[in-house]
């Protein structure tokens, strides 16, 4: 909700993107952990004179914001979520400075993972892994709260058990109907959390990023099926369904999910022709990766509310 503004109706806010922070912490028994992430800060607050009249004395300076973000990881002396260091961050903004009214914080995580060493974990060395979590915090100063966690760029691949039947056909359509094919994607997902105060939120260190690798591990899990046998995907829209009907069946503090997942396809390559009909015998096993053009599948699943 805007501003009336000299009979305008009027919108602001203002902030700090991509500052880059890394926190590191040494543990007593020799082992480091490092997070780095890139925090996103945007701030509502009643600061109409600076674009009216040009008085800044209400403005919270970016420099400020980028520098804030840098005190408060100092201050993290014990290792922490990322959405706990949002939380905090939010906290800080809606609580320190009288004309803020709500704080957004977006972050993502940069994928460093501990690297392996003849099978055993390596007590300061990391490497660069693929997919990043990401969060957004929207905390009011009325102590009102929203948690969104999410992944990206997680990218998945099954060889076999995956199908397209049944579609409509018109003359514009030239793909054959199959129940093998490969099913490749690449899943943008996020979950929203029913804590909806700041006193809501559990006290349990690290329970966000515990939280992370449970549900991605239920999306994979949902996705692959067994790892023998595997799970048929009669489409990709089934199988993003059962995936996020997966989570909110395991999670009972995540009111709602939203997936993307991008049909990213592997064209069997034939070279075959009328005039040599067997130039190449592939059977299936010969490829040609594609990025673009591909499919594009998105949809979301909520929670309903109880009738009273």
């Amino acid at each position: 909700m805007g501003d009336e503004v000299e009979g305008f109706a009027f919108e602001q806010s203002h902030g700090k993107s991509r500052v880059r922070v890394a926190r590191l912490w040494k543990g007593q028994d020799g082992r480091h952990f490092i997070v780095e992430w890139n925090v996103n800060i945007s701030l509502l607050s009643n600061c109409i004179p600076a674009y009216v009249h040009g008085d800044n004395s209400d403005i919270v300076a970016t420099d400020t914001m980028k520098n804030t973000v840098y005190v408060k990881a100092k201050e993290c002396s014990e290792q922490l979520s990322m959405e706990d260091f949002a939380i905090g961050l939010a906290k800080h903004f809606t609580s320190f400075y009288q004309q803020v009214t709500t704080a957004i914080i977006k972050i993502v995580e940069k994928p460093w993972e501990r690297m392996y060493i003849d099978g055993q974990p390596h007590q300061h060395g990391f490497k660069l892994g693929s997919e990043k979590h990401t969060t957004e915090v929207i905390a009011k100063k009325s102590g009102a709260l929203r948690v969104t966690s999410g992944v990206e760029g997680l990218a998945l691949l099954k060889t076999t058990k995956s199908g397209f039947e049944g579609f409509i056909r018109d003359k514009n359509t030239i793909l054959p109907e199959t129940r093998e094919r490969m099913l490749a994607t690449e899943v943008t997902a996020s979950w929203r959390y029913a804590f909806e105060s700041l006193s809501s939120i559990p006290t349990k260190p690290l329970y966000f990023t515990e939280r992370y690798v449970d549900v991605k591990k239920v999306l994979l899990e949902t996705f692959f099926g067994p790892p023998k046998e595997g799970i048929y995907s009669p489409s990709v829209q089934s199988t993003l369904y059962q995936m996020a009907k997966a989570v909110l069946g395991r999670f009972s503090n995540i009111s709602s999910i939203q997936l993307k997942m991008p049909n990213i396809h592997f064209l069997p390559v034939n070279l075959s022709s009328k005039e040599n009909p067997v130039i190449v015998k592939f059977e299936d096993d010969v490829y040609l990766p594609t990025d673009e053009p591909h499919g594009t599948i998105e949809a979301s699943l909520s929670r309903l509310r109880s009738k009273m």
